[in-house]
């Protein structure tokens, strides 16, 4: 993207709503619109307004005196302004015409067309955001739940930076003290004591894991929580989904093998998003087709934040399980949470299996946290007690509350390479290696964290991020 000091024009507002926002910011932003605003009264030129002052007038085509529309003006001086940069927010009717007859009048006289995100751009160039706020506010533009828009707005509000700014200042410190050993190389001197390196470093290697793994619980918050619904056909998996998300999603039939391809919908539940996938009964079969649906459950189950095994009530629920982790490879706990979710209780009399008994009978299960839940999908029984145990899941995480919740990709992929690069300084300090190769892994973890931050950029990394943004943002 190429970056120039001119002055830029967009559309702001959401198209077709009653009122209208188009955006100028710039050196000449106030000379510009001076040029097609008329004030009301005496209320005087915009070049001569102060910040955070509202004009009232109208927006004219000086060429044939047609008045275009009443609108607001609001001024914002540099750099006191989103941008950093004299900026005005002209506050009009929602029509698509009007918004567009306004931005041509702009741009006849002296603006240009903005960018994708080049405001938000500009924000972080004059340093009113660093990177990772500038890409908050994509992700808070974007917000569909109370979830996300949390992630996202303490993330724009820096508490996401602060801990990335603490921790690059303790390894910024690590590396000047060795590279202060450079310079008296000849007198053997150490400034950098090797027991107190080990342990910052270990404190370091500590804190960028945690940021790390953070990102799978932060992911779903942004993607939504993504639940498997699993079992052997004829069992209610579509009946499940289509109460839990209360429409006729999925189709419903007593034939197996009905559900063959991933079905998926996504719902709010207190405030967090979740989408569900109503996957292919699992069972031995010869027909191609099934069998590449029952292959398409495997990848649904393992990226799944939580996995639903549904099984029926009267049936021997251990064999059942049993069969379903056989087929699917294996379906340990892990990262994942387990819910047995035991169908059709209007439909048996049977004693329930206990957790116990379960973690007993199945490997799988064993010293695993995993729930246990009767419920009729038909008859919406125990569906709400499940989707309040699906929340408990998603939001009983401590990560919830925390300020520090990596969300995206970039500043992952970051992170693990930080942690490769300090790893790799560690083990040379553990094999007495010479400052010079110490120094150099750790100035490659700050290389890494500076990235999502913005302490380091280079165009192309500024140019992916921003050409992602909407257009006035």
């Amino acid at each position: 993207m190429k970056i120039i000091n001119d002055t830029i024009v967009a559309a702001a507002g959401g198209v077709g709503g009653a009122i209208g926002v188009v955006r100028v910011s710039g050196a000449a932003a106030t000379t510009i619109c001076d040029a097609v605003f008329r004030a009301t009264g005496d209320g005087g030129a915009l070049v001569d307004a102060t910040g955070y002052s509202i004009r009232h007038g109208e927006i004219y085509n000086p060429a044939d005196r047609v008045v275009i529309d009443d609108v607001l003006v609001t001024v914002f001086r540099a750099p006191r302004s989103y941008t950093g940069e004299d900026s005005v927010e002209i506050s009009c009717h929602g029509s698509p015409y009007i918004q567009r007859r306004i931005i041509e009048l702009l741009i006849g006289w002296g603006a240009r067309a903005a960018e994708p995100g080049e405001f938000t751009l500009r924000a972080f160039l004059n340093g009113k955001l660093d990177l990772s706020q500038a890409e908050a506010v994509a992700d808070l533009i974007a917000s569909t739940d109370r979830a996300s828009h949390d992630v996202a707005t303490r993330q724009m509000r820096g508490g996401y930076s602060a801990e990335f700014t603490a921790l690059r200042a303790e390894l910024l410190t690590l590396v000047s003290l060795l590279e202060l050993e450079l310079d008296f190389g000849e007198e053997d001197v150490e400034f950098a004591d090797r027991a107190r390196l080990a342990a910052l470093m270990g404190d370091a290697a500590e804190r960028i894991d945690r940021l790390a793994r953070s990102f799978s619980y932060g992911n779903a918050l942004r993607e939504g929580f993504a639940v498997a619904i699993a079992g052997a056909p004829n069992v209610g998996k579509s009946t499940l989904l289509n109460a839990l998300v209360h429409d006729d999603r999925a189709l419903v039939s007593d034939i197996p093998g009905t559900t063959r391809d991933v079905v998926e919908e996504s719902i709010v539940l207190s405030g967090i998003r979740f989408r569900f996938l109503d996957t292919a009964g699992i069972r031995a079969t010869d027909d191609r087709l099934e069998q590449m649906g029952i292959e398409r459950t495997r990848t649904s189950v393992a990226r799944a934040h939580v996995v639903l095994v549904v099984v029926t009530a009267g049936h021997s629920c251990a064999e059942t399980i049993r069969n379903v982790a056989e087929t699917l490879g294996g379906m340990s706990v892990g990262d994942r949470r387990l819910c047995i979710v035991v169908n059709k209780i209007d439909a048996s009399d049977a004693e329930l299996p206990s957790v116990s008994e379960l973690a007993t009978a199945i490997p799988a299960l064993s010293g695993g946290d995993f729930g246990l839940l009767p419920v009729s999908a038909k008859f919406g029984t125990g569906i709400e007690r499940l989707a309040d145990y699906l929340v408990s899941l998603a939001a009983g995480s401590s990560l919830l509350q925390s300020d520090t919740i990596v969300s995206n990709a970039r500043h992952y992929e970051a992170l693990v390479r930080a942690a490769e690069s300090l790893a790799r300084a560690r083990t040379g300090l553990s094999d007495g290696l010479t400052p010079d190769f110490l120094a150099q892994d750790i100035r490659e973890v700050l290389h890494h964290l500076g990235t999502i931050t913005g302490e380091i950029t280079t165009p192309e990394i500024l140019a992916n991020i921003f050409s992602k943004f909407c257009i006035g943002k």
